[in-house]
């Protein structure tokens, strides 16, 4: 069964689910395999197809891994957020601390989520140039998001954290994978969602996205 969703419902309504997972109920893996089907009919850059998924269900295992999830996320940190990215965040509405919440009640109930989902592709980008970078990750990313789409058309829900990869070595070895040769993009947790009445999120307008023909310099914002 899939939910009766138009595309345009389906590409505005999957969100990063974190509170709203069931963290009670299996997810098949018929269903996760019909996902991965559909993530691989994704573009990838000259056919290559070198992604992976790599699914974890088994409880002891998910035990491991929600360890080295809550131990990375700490560490994860990345950039300091920007005086205009608190301002997109807040545009409609303080979702600031809405984020934040979400992402507090995920680490703590991290172990309970039934399905993990790591996707991978082959080759490091490390240290490479741009070109190099934007080849893998435009290899991959097209065929999670299909991943996304699917959970979302099928009840489930999905968010993308790259909470992995402070311990991402580490993490690596706890599911046998070839570090050297293989990168983990991304943690997946995937579960049923609490209701399935996921509606389209506040966004900034267009306008503040949309450059037409050459890049304009917005006049709005606090450092536009």
């Amino acid at each position: 069964m899939t939910l009766d969703l138009t595309p345009d419902q389906l590409l505005s309504t999957t969100r990063a689910v974190r509170k709203r997972l069931d963290l009670d109920r299996p997810v098949p893996r018929s269903l996760i395999e019909e996902c991965v089907d559909l993530a691989t009919q994704a573009p990838t850059g000259r056919n290559r197809q070198r992604w992976h998924f790599i699914v974890v269900t088994d409880e002891a295992r998910r035990r491991t891994v929600a360890d080295i999830f809550r131990r990375a996320l700490p560490l994860a940190g990345g950039h300091p957020l920007t005086e205009r990215d608190v301002w997109r965040m807040n545009y409609h509405a303080d979702s600031t601390e809405l984020v934040f919440d979400g992402l507090r009640h995920l680490t703590a109930n991290i172990h309970r989520v039934p399905a993990f989902v790591i996707p991978a592709v082959e080759g490091r980008t490390d240290h490479a140039p741009v070109a190099v970078q934007a080849g893998a990750w435009g290899s991959i990313l097209p065929a999670v998001w299909s991943f996304m789409l699917a959970a979302r058309a099928r009840g489930l829900g999905t968010t993308w954290t790259t909470a992995q990869g402070p311990l991402e070595r580490e993490l690596a070895e706890a599911l046998g994978v070839p570090y050297d040769d293989i990168m983990l993009a991304a943690f997946i947790p995937l579960a049923y969602t609490l209701g399935t009445d996921f509606r389209p999120a506040r966004r900034i307008p267009r306008e503040h996205v949309l450059h037409w023909d050459r890049w304009e310099r917005r006049s709005t914002g606090p450092t536009a």
